[in-house]
């Protein structure tokens, strides 16, 4: 369930804001929203495995979390990662 190296690294350089960038707060959020969707499938053929629920509803609360952060502080980043994601349809 966890994410590869590889896939990891693809998701840093599409979201990087600048060269040396690894953990800004887009990148987190895209990370996440990658594991929350992996998750997200795991689920729905284990509907009994709520071990891995609680971690889906913790990674779901620290995204919700990293957007509140980026709304409030650059609302152009919070649009842009909203949209590149998918998110709030």
């Amino acid at each position: 369930m966890a994410l590869t190296q590889e896939e990891k690294s693809e998701i840093i350089a599409e979201f990087k804001t600048h060269d040396k960038d690894t953990g800004s707060a887009e990148i987190q959020i895209a990370i996440l929203t990658k594991q929350i969707n992996t998750l997200n499938d795991h689920l729905r053929t284990h509907k009994k495995d709520h071990h891995s629920r609680r971690g889906l509803l913790k990674m779901v609360g620290k995204r919700r979390n990293l957007l509140t952060y980026l709304r409030n502080k650059d609302v152009v980043r919070y649009r842009n990662i909203i949209e590149k994601l998918g998110l709030r349809r």
